[in-house]
């Protein structure tokens, strides 16, 4: 298994995790990655190098036909993540959500439709907006190339798993880079006590944003103490703004919320966002998707309620229950992404361009744990 933050000695806030310490100790959720490797040397569009994937989300089996409550949250708009529109005027998601580049959106949009429609024969008439997420991998990998296609989608759905999640450079995050070190995919949890609810907040991030000097681990300048003086950074002889780049946040907890609610535990992921250095660049698009299965019986969606239902009771947490999820999604969102920047391996992209992974004994150095 890659090393994780605490493998490290690395602990993130005070609240204990959940078993696997990763978005799937929220129960019911899955998640599954495909990773596509290949070539290297000078990039040539459509053949190569290829640094990229697809990874998938499910808030729990056969959401499209039992919805989840959802909000968002935006920190800066330079980034694309569809499906918004009908979750804000509806406050519910009805399919797993897919992470890829930014130019391979639309195949895996559409590979989601269809593993959906397969999955429903005898309904002819649903519509499907799925939730796909991007960011930007051109720096490593022959983006305009858009290797991702339909049959990785559905090799993710066939692997989704609710156990240990792989992280760092793989799936969505194979070609991503964050505070200019190798990144990718991170998760994370935490638990409340069972006397303050014993709710799970499990938060996975796509981390491809951030500049070195600004890099913070638990308060730690990280970024100025190992410099691109002293780990190169990918953007020396590549085009683009260091900095410039996306980081995708997936959030869920098995607390009962209503849309409202998941808006503002989506709003707090930004906090940890912040905690580590990110600003929301011009250049970089970081968004926020936050869902709760704490309720169950949404009916799914379709252009008439099943059995002509006019009411539906749901349970929601008060004002004052909400504050301590604030801080799991704060502390959960900032370890994902340490978890992200140490579990990478260092890449070689197209044209030899190199993205460092964030060395283990200058780490805790910085941090002062050697």
């Amino acid at each position: 298994m890659p090393t994780r933050a605490r493998d490290l000695g690395i602990v993130i806030g005070d609240h204990p995790t959940g078993p696997q310490n990763a978005i799937t100790d929220v129960p019911g959720v899955r998640v599954a990655h495909t990773t596509l490797v290949e070539g290297e040397g000078d990039l040539k569009r459509g053949y190569g190098p290829i640094r990229t994937g697809v990874t998938l989300v499910e808030p729990r089996p056969d959401v499209a036909s039992s919805p989840v409550f959802a909000g968002f949250h935006r920190l800066n708009g330079n980034g694309e993540m569809t499906g918004l529109q009908w979750i804000k005027e509806n406050g519910a998601l009805t399919t797993p959500i897919g992470l890829t580049n930014s130019h391979s959106v639309g195949v895996v949009r559409d590979a989601i439709v269809a593993r959906l429609a397969d999955q429903r024969p005898d309904r002819d008439l649903f519509w499907l907006l799925p939730v796909v997420a991007e960011t930007w991998d051109g720096i490593l990998n022959d983006i305009n190339g858009q290797h991702v296609r339909a049959e990785h989608v559905h090799s993710a759905f066939d692997e989704l798993d609710g156990g240990a999640v792989a992280e760092g450079g793989v799936g969505g995050g194979t070609g991503m880079i964050c505070h200019e070190f190798k990144g990718g995919i991170g998760t994370s949890s935490r638990r409340l006590a069972e006397d303050a609810g014993g709710y799970t907040v499990g938060v996975l991030v796509q981390a491809n944003y951030g500049r070195r000097a600004r890099l913070r681990i638990n308060g730690a300048p990280v970024g100025e103490r190992i410099g691109t003086d002293v780990t190169p950074s990918p953007y020396d002889g590549a085009v683009g703004l260091a900095g410039s780049g996306s980081i995708i946040v997936v959030v869920a907890t098995d607390a009962p919320l209503l849309p409202h609610q998941c808006d503002r535990l989506a709003q707090r992921a930004a906090l940890g966002i912040g905690r580590m250095g990110g600003t929301g660049e011009h250049g970089s698009g970081d968004l926020v998707l936050s869902f709760a299965t704490g309720n169950t019986g949404l009916p799914p969606v379709g252009f008439e309620e099943p059995g002509g239902a006019t009411e539906l009771p749901v349970r929601m947490v008060t004002n004052p229950a909400i504050d301590p999820l604030f801080d799991l999604v704060i502390e959960a969102t900032e370890e994902a992404i340490v978890n992200a920047l140490v579990a990478a391996d260092t890449t070689v992209g197209r044209d030899g361009l190199t993205a460092h992974a964030l060395d283990h004994d200058l780490l805790r150095s910085a941090l002062g744990l050697a």
